[in-house]
């Protein structure tokens, strides 16, 4: 029955001297539902760890979601990325419960937000209500589930943060109960060369090992033959009992010879280190392969608080002669543990695979400021915009240039200026600056332009290039049609798209009346719910006007009848 009591897991091994750094029973889950996660707390993610618990909704939407404790409501965020339609929860003992991609907030909730939102004429908005206006108790009704903002589907995200450093702690720390009977699965080992003279299985260059499963669960690997500085990486996944999803896992552990080396686990991140985790796993082969190694070893540009201990950065100093037992343990916070042993032995040979050294005229050092110039263009790089030196690849050009590639994370905003004094006014009123994919097609970046330049600030990347959309969104009714009538309705809705830069403002009126619309970029729609109709009129005429990111604009006209 091992992990099928997470709460006494908890108290055995988060508790100080009898007393539980984490209290499980103040707390009551934020859903009705069993709690089934498809996405786990720390779990890896793009350019961040994930800083709540997704709980899966039955695949679909409008689930009731209660308030986990006594509270108030002390922030309200309605965007159309991100956490979508989100609420923040303070509660007396310091906490703050998060929970997001909500498809509607409760009846009092939503009349307070839609007054706000009407007063503004904006769907976005973000509102910190006073001590007093908005109290809560215990199991409250204050949401229904959703799929809004950056959502991939229905579910509730749910966090606990600390209220005064907004820091997130796990959740399933407060007692929130998952089964979890399943140890965590180990797709793949690495191990890496990391002085100028190491060498693992006669190759300077990261090898892939082979490993076998034991009869008692653990795997175990074939004899490395190494010399030098090296260190491992796992890919691994966890899966919960229920369900398919593949979650983070909680921790991990490597020992050598039975000393622990590293130690990290998922209790508790600050959000401004998170980018971090981009020195955690091998950037490039994710960048190529899309699949996260999670290395056992600390880089230098890693400044992740993640550690619970570290001897010399987990790195292995491997000595010719000697032999040594690697262990790698990957858990689950239900104490599920996978282990890995890797025998090693210190033997310096003849390397076959040499480091692929790549050198080209421009070299990037990551402490200091660097510009170059791309004739057409310049690019700026602040000190800190990447984690370590490298040569980097850049191909001049006048409208297109190509600044290295994505197998390099930057940490930082970098700029990109392109001289546009060539084109006509006209021409540089529709123009922005694009990024190409590897299909070469263009995707818009927020464009600054101040005279004869553009500029744009990005993390990323890639092969830049000077675009010009002169093409006008489209406005397209999804459920009805010019004079019908819609008695009967609960909502109107329409389709609006825009081919290059992408829509950036639309606005809606009803006889002249600014009306609430809600737009979801995952299926460009718009929808006006007629709960919300402000006119006692039988004919209502309609205006949607809908704008790209250059200033092409469409203007939609409709009339229609209700009762």
């Amino acid at each position: 029955m091992r992990g099928a009591f997470l709460g006494l897991f908890l108290i055995l091994t988060l508790t100080g001297y009898g007393q539980a750094k984490y209290p499980t029973d103040i707390y009551r889950p934020p859903l009705d539902i069993p709690i089934i996660l498809s996405g786990t707390f720390g779990e890896l993610r793009s350019n961040h760890f994930h800083a709540g618990i997704d709980i899966k909704t039955q695949q679909r939407e409008g689930i009731p979601v209660y308030a986990i404790g006594d509270g108030r409501v002390t922030r309200i965020k309605v965007s159309h990325w991100g956490y979508g339609k989100a609420l923040y929860i303070a509660h007396p003992n310091g906490h703050t419960s998060v929970y997001a991609h909500l498809q509607k907030f409760s009846p009092e909730i939503e009349a307070y937000v839609k007054k706000a939102q009407y007063q503004k004429q904006s769907y976005e908005i973000e509102l910190f209500p006073s001590a007093s206006e908005i109290p809560l108790k215990k199991g409250d009704l204050i949401a229904y589930t959703g799929n809004t903002g950056g959502s991939a589907g229905p579910h509730l995200h749910f966090e606990i943060r600390s209220s005064a450093s907004q820091m997130p702690t796990n959740p399933l720390y407060y007692g929130i109960e998952v089964r979890d009977a399943t140890s965590p699965t180990l797709l793949a080992a690495y191990a890496y060369p990391l002085s100028d003279n190491a060498q693992v299985n006669q190759s300077q260059e990261k090898v892939k090992l082979k490993y076998h499963r034991q009869p008692d669960g653990s795997y175990l690997a074939d004899k490395v033959s190494a010399a030098g500085l090296i260190g491992f990486g796992v890919n691994t996944y966890d899966r919960q009992d229920l369900a398919a999803n593949k979650n983070g896992a909680y921790s991990l552990t490597q020992k050598v010879n039975g000393k622990v080396y590293t130690e990290y686990t998922f209790e508790t991140f600050s959000f401004s280190e998170s980018r971090y985790i981009n020195t955690l796993i091998d950037y490039p082969h994710y960048a190529t392969y899309y699949e996260r190694i999670q290395k056992c070893y600390k880089e230098p540009s890693n400044l992740l608080g993640i550690y619970n201990t570290l001897y010399n950065d987990g790195k292995i100093d491997i000595s010719e002669g000697l032999s040594y037992n690697v262990e790698i343990h990957i858990s689950d916070l239900a104490g599920n543990t996978t282990k890995l042993i890797i025998p090693v032995e210190g033997k310096r040979q003849e390397i076959i695979i040499p480091k692929n050294d790549v050198k080209t005229e421009n070299y990037i050092i990551a402490k200091k400021p660097n510009t170059f110039d791309l004739e057409g263009a310049k690019v700026y790089f602040p000190a800190n915009t990447f984690y370590e030196n490298f040569y980097i690849d850049l191909k001049k050009g006048q409208d297109t240039v190509t600044i290295h590639d994505s197998k390099i994370p930057a940490h930082r905003n970098f700029t990109i200026t392109f001289d546009v004094s060539k084109y006509s006014h006209e021409d540089r009123d529709k123009m922005f600056i694009a990024r190409l994919d590897k299909n070469m097609t263009p995707s818009f970046t927020s464009t600054y332009k101040r005279g004869t330049t553009f500029s744009t600030r990005t993390r990323n990347l890639g092969t830049y290039t000077l675009t010009k959309d002169t093409i006008a969104p489209r406005i397209v009714p999804k459920n009805f049609k010019d004079k019908q009538w819609l008695t009967n309705y609960n909502y109107l809705s329409l389709r609006i798209s825009d081919d290059l830069s992408g829509i950036n403002t639309y606005t809606a009126t009803l006889n002249g009346e600014w009306i609430l619309m809600e737009y979801e970029p995952k299926t460009n729609t718009l929808t006006y719910n007629f709960d919300d109709i402000i006119l006692d009129k039988k004919q209502c005429d309609l205006k949607v006007i809908v704008t790209d990111n250059v200033g092409n604009s469409s203007t939609f006209t409709s009339t229609f009848y209700r009762n």
